[in-house]
């Protein structure tokens, strides 16, 4: 009884969505002028330490070795963390650009970049387990699987490119949490992340198995004659209708697909940018230039999932890890931001870079290799549409472990991602078990100081 009085007293005026609803993946108006038509979504998988990297501490420098005593997650009732005390950074912070901001050698390439970068210096999140954290930034919910933010823009704003997916994730590994990182969820099927991986075949059956275009149009002229007729007697069934608009778009991605990711079109120098060499077809800087090339061609949300080629970001055992994977994502994110730049892009791709959470700046003794979880305190970036050029907002205290100044937790930076692309997080939404649900729960407020 209650789902069905909730169902019968929904406001229908209170969801974003417009347009033809037979049509999931018709463009539709967003509910105010976005500043952003497209997302270039950049996740380093594993927990990148945003004191080694974005947040320079030099405070924590000068109290290297001093005891520190809270109740942290990754600490408590652990056998051998019973004293806890901070550790220096492995990485030298300088000024960067005409902005000054301090960026360490981590990311020397992309250090160059700073002045196009707004960076969130006071970033937190809700748990400190990969599995939740990861799911928290990609679908807003911690413990639960829920529809992914590309799905969400995929179901709010349609797609400009129906031979495309409106959502594509480029990832060579599985991330934590699997495939729910780009899953629809409750979501109608057609919002679902499409999976491309770097490599010969980057989606299985893309190449026609018949001799002609004319011939497997005749074919799937009868397929759409049976499903149609199938459909009649199910009426209503959303998984046959995302069925049959599958195929659909299979057939169209098998003609568009193709000449999207063929970067031999591309330019010595274009190449050059992103540092691959002609006929390489794997590796972050391909998964870089061929996200520009899909946005180019009206995607809307395309995530680049960095998982490293030998293991992820998260550096327990040694940070030397990340002085191994960091060259295999600076030159080509920071020749990403280049040739957006050069191309006017810009202002219409809004680029997002972030990782589940941070690193402690502390561990059981000074001299440990490595880094634990950290989800009080991380740095994530935003550049290109509708963002301000070469700005810090926020801060941690003197030593990187809290975010104390303007902090911003996932459901705001969603909040905020939304509303560049013309959403209001609060109006997206889509009924579920007896209740409106959203990207941001009942939370998020939009980071409105770092709007340009």
């Amino acid at each position: 009884m209650p789902g069905i009085l909730s169902e019968l007293l929904a406001d229908d005026t209170s969801s974003v969505r417009t347009g033809d609803p037979s049509d999931a993946l018709a463009p539709r108006e967003p509910q105010f002028p976005p500043r952003a038509k497209s997302v270039i979504f950049l996740f380093m998988s594993g927990g990148v330490s945003h004191v080694d990297s974005f947040d320079p501490k030099p405070q924590l420098i000068m109290d290297h070795g001093k005891q520190v005593v809270f109740d942290h997650p990754e600490t408590r009732n652990r056998p051998g963390y019973e004293k806890i005390f901070l550790k220096r950074p492995d990485w030298k912070f300088l000024p960067r650009g005409e902005s000054g901001i301090e960026v360490s050698d981590l990311f020397p390439r992309l250090a160059e970049q700073a002045d196009d970068i707004t960076f969130i210096r006071s970033m937190h999140t809700s748990h400190s387990n990969h599995y939740n954290a990861t799911l928290g930034m990609h679908t807003g919910s911690f413990a639960f699987a829920r529809p992914s933010i590309g799905s969400w823009l995929s179901y709010g704003l349609g797609t400009f490119n129906r031979n495309l997916p409106s959502f594509l994730v480029l990832a060579p590994q599985m991330p934590y949490a699997g495939t729910q990182v780009w899953a629809s969820d409750f979501l109608p099927g057609e919002h679902q992340g499409t999976r491309v991986m770097p490599g010969p075949e980057p989606i299985a059956n893309l190449t026609r198995r018949v001799s002609s275009t004319s011939r497997q149009q005749v074919e799937l002229e009868a397929l759409t004659a049976f499903n149609e007729s199938h459909l009649t007697m199910h009426a209503g069934d959303p998984r046959l209708v995302a069925r049959i608009r599958a195929f659909e778009t299979a057939f169209g991605m098998q003609s568009a697909m193709p000449a999207a990711l063929d970067l031999n079109e591309e330019t010595d120098e274009t190449l050059a940018l992103y540092g691959l060499k002609r006929g390489v077809s794997e590796g972050f800087g391909w998964q870089c230039l061929a996200a520009r090339r899909l946005v180019e061609r009206g995607v809307r949300f395309v995530e680049l999932i960095h998982t490293g080629s030998s293991g992820n970001w998260d550096s327990h055992g040694n940070m030397a890890d990340h002085g191994r994977l960091a060259p295999q994502v600076d030159q080509p994110i920071a020749g990403l931001l280049q040739d957006l730049k050069r191309l006017g892009m810009m202002e219409d791709v809004l680029v997002v870079w972030t990782s589940e959470f941070g690193r402690t700046p502390f561990n059981n003794t000074a001299d440990a290799p490595g880094r634990e979880h950290h989800n009080w305190a991380f740095t994530s970036w935003l550049a290109g549409a509708g963002v301000k050029r070469g700005m810090v907002h926020g801060s941690t205290d003197e030593h990187g472990i809290r975010a104390v100044e303007k902090p911003v937790h996932v459901h705001d930076f969603h909040a905020t991602i939304l509303h560049l692309m013309g959403i209001d997080h609060e109006r997206l939404t889509w009924r579920h078990g007896g209740r409106d649900y959203r990207l941001t729960d009942v939370h998020g407020h939009v980071v409105k100081e770092i709007l340009s």
